[in-house]
């Protein structure tokens, strides 16, 4: 029995042509109103209900060194779809957000489509769509 070894070269060679390409998106993040240069500036992505809020569940987080006025940031190589940013200010610089009561934010706070809250953030309150050729978008830190 013969094996013909060209078909299956020529089949190994053409198959990663055949792969469609992943498409990677940025989200440009442009925070605003950071009220004095100390600390970082942490933007926190999510993409999906299930863990919002808890740094620990973001897809990605990025540390920025906070600058009075507006600090911007860029998360990189995003498959299109639906996510979340939320953006605060870590003035005292202990890597969390500090809260009054356990509760409401002490340190500037903001989230993406920068929502009127009257309670706890909800995903849905906070989520954007984020096509194939990128996107920016604006927070607004409340103190």
């Amino acid at each position: 029995m013969k094996i013909r070894i060209a078909p299956v070269i020529l089949a190994a060679l053409a198959l990663p042509a055949l792969a469609r390409p992943t498409l990677a998106a940025d989200l440009e993040v442009v925070v605003h109103e950071v009220r004095a240069g100390e600390g970082q500036v942490k933007l926190m992505l999510f993409e999906r209900e299930e863990g919002f809020r808890k740094e620990d569940k973001a897809r990605q987080v990025l540390s920025l060194s906070a600058a009075a006025g507006t600090v911007a940031g860029r998360f990189t190589d995003l498959p299109p779809g639906r996510y979340a940013v939320i953006a605060y200010h870590d003035e005292n610089g202990d890597g969390k957000l500090n809260l009054r009561f356990g509760m409401f934010p002490k340190e500037g706070y903001g989230l993406s489509n920068n929502p009127k809250l009257s309670g706890p953030p909800k995903f849905a309150d906070a989520a954007l769509d984020l096509p194939g050729a990128g996107r920016r978008i604006d927070i607004r830190l409340d103190y």
